[in-house]
């Protein structure tokens, strides 16, 4: 058969069922072999949206999403999906076409050294120049996008090894998917020490991260907080580890999360962090962070423990174990007086919702009350809209929140919800974007339409590039620069292009009511929520402060 050929088996003995991806000239014989095959492809409209949507079909479904490129520019515009995908550890396979061998090194039409300028940003890469090695090549990209601490990898494959034919009885050779995990060798006495020090604690708090969220270790998670009474707080990319209205969640913490979260971190004298690498955006000072803490540091990388912030218990092996061992050993304390103090931060820092001007945090309370009973994934973009639903959202399930939060990659949104809802037709994907975010890649609704995905966007429009717009009202004088957005853009009229019904909000109440109407539809649906171009998101670390300093705003 033909590489080309050989390639779409590969990605059906790998359990793949859809690609997302744009053709071109090196890559035409791939997509004259995926024609009629089982496999589906789905033509976006970019190929960004092609890696953001492999990357969100990856986050929903916890298998490894697949994009496909041709060489030169439609390698080059998949840099940013790879980045958001390997800066938060998800699985993504990247195929790439490229010249034919006796081409590559002569600046041929459309080459480019794709490898070379993705190999910071992928967890491995690969340029196939021998037929022969191609099968084995692609099992390998899959086993290490998918192993340990996940990550994209991209394939490389000249177009004669995709035109050629090639004896592939490998093909028929069964092979082991199993995920060889490292641990630390001596992790039955480090798991007795961790829970002699949770035993011990009198403010123990519980950090779920996004390595979290990849193990599926939310229900040992749960089990844990629950049996040992422990205050549980999430990063970003920990939303949905637990269930959002679990009664020991606080909330998220970091730069922009709950007080009561932050205040809960700040004070507490025993940390267990489950899958977090301490961002900046999660510790502020990290000195100050961890000043007074016992760490305890469970994840799955080794190269992540000590390298933020040194931890006195690194726990290194597979998560719903460890979580497992501990909630075994740990022998549950009296922190009724820890609890009462939460209690009334908690009740302290409650934010009042207006019922007569819209807000972000209307709309969020809004999704929560019409949505508390369905089984939803949230999906956002990146920007004040993004954070405004990390604070208020309720969550309810593991793969429920995605968000580009390392990279911070604004146009993400929509395109992750795409994969997000063709890996998950049983659920019901709700797509929340702000005005300046919209912009960068709002053409999938283009595919969204075409795909007939009933994905509900919801604009959060405020007329200006918001978080930008926060940062210069704190630190540049109000000085607005290239902030502002003084031109209304017609976002009925935008979603109408593509047949897309759209509505508009200027108040609570007919945010409630387009909201209802959109679900009923079940199709696609374009919700405008006007809010006010001075809203800010609070509470905000101050830079470089600790998690009790905030922002005066």
């Amino acid at each position: 058969m033909t590489g080309a050929q050989a390639i779409v088996k590969c990605l059906i003995k790998e359990g793949v069922d859809t690609v997302f991806g744009y053709p071109g000239g090196t890559i035409l014989p791939l997509y004259d072999a995926l024609y009629g095959s089982p496999v589906r492809h789905v033509l976006t409209v970019h190929e960004q949206g092609a890696a953001h949507a492999a990357d969100g079909y990856a986050r929903a479904s916890g298998q490894a999403g697949v994009c496909i490129a041709t060489s030169g520019p439609g390698a080059t515009n998949l840099v940013t999906g790879l980045a958001a995908a390997f800066m938060d550890s998800v699985p993504v396979v990247a195929i790439t076409g490229q010249v034919q061998t006796s081409l590559i090194g002569r600046d041929a039409f459309q080459e480019i050294d794709i490898t070379g300028i993705t190999m910071p940003i992928t967890k491995h890469n690969f340029l196939v120049k021998d037929i022969s090695k191609l099968t084995d090549t692609l099992r390998r990209a899959f086993s290490i996008a998918r192993s340990g601490r996940p990550g994209p990898v991209l394939v490389d494959i000249p177009r004669d090894i995709q035109a050629n034919t090639h004896d592939f009885s490998d093909l028929e050779t069964e092979y082991s998917r199993q995920s060889l995990v490292r641990q630390s060798p001596d992790l039955p006495a480090l798991i007795s020490k961790a829970a002699a020090a949770v035993s011990a604690a009198e403010r123990p708090v519980i950090i779920a991260g996004g390595g979290c969220i990849n193990a599926s270790a939310g229900q040992a998670l749960a089990k844990f907080s629950e049996q040992c009474a422990l205050p549980v707080v999430t990063t970003l990319m920990g939303i949905g580890a637990l269930p959002g209205r679990h009664p020991n969640l606080l909330g998220m913490t970091g730069l922009h999360g709950l007080k009561q979260a932050n205040h809960a971190v700040h004070a507490a004298d025993v940390l267990i962090v489950t899958g977090s690498r301490f961002n900046d955006r999660v510790t502020g000072d990290r000195a100050r962070y961890a000043a007074g803490k016992t760490i305890i540091h469970i994840d799955i990388d080794p190269a992540e423990v000590h390298k933020n912030v040194d931890a006195a218990v690194p726990l290194v092996g597979e998560m719903n174990g460890i979580l497992t061992a501990l909630t075994r050993e740990v022998v549950p304390g009296d922190l009724s007086a820890w609890w009462a103090t939460i209690r009334d931060w908690q009740a302290a820092c409650q934010l009042p919702v207006s019922e007569d001007e819209l807000s972000a945090a209307g709309v969020m309370a809004a999704l929560n009350t019409q949505l508390a009973g369905e089984d939803v994934i949230y999906v956002t973009d990146v920007g004040q809209h993004q954070m405004w639903a990390a604070q208020d959202l309720k969550v309810n399930s593991q793969r429920g929140f995605l968000t580009s939060g390392g990279l911070g990659a604004m146009g993400f949104g929509l395109p992750a919800a795409l994969g997000a809802q063709m890996a998950r037709p049983d659920k019901r994907v709700i797509h929340i974007v702000g005005d300046g975010s919209l912009k960068m890649t709002g053409c999938e609704l283009y595919t969204v339409a075409a795909e007939r995905l009933p994905i509900i966007s919801i604009v959060i429009n405020n007329q200006s590039l918001g978080m930008v717009r926060q940062l210069q009202h704190c630190f540049f004088e109000k000085r607005y620069s290239a902030s502002l957005l003084p031109a209304p853009m017609d976002f009925t009229a935008f979603a109408g292009a593509f047949g897309i019904p759209a509505a508009v909000a200027n108040t609570p109440d007919e945010f409630s009511q387009i909201l209802k109407t959109a679900w009923e539809r079940q199709g696609p649906s374009l919700l405008v929520a006007n809010i006010a171009t001075q809203d800010l998101v609070i509470p905000m670390i101050a830079p470089g402060g600790a998690m009790d300093s905030y922002v005066d705003i």
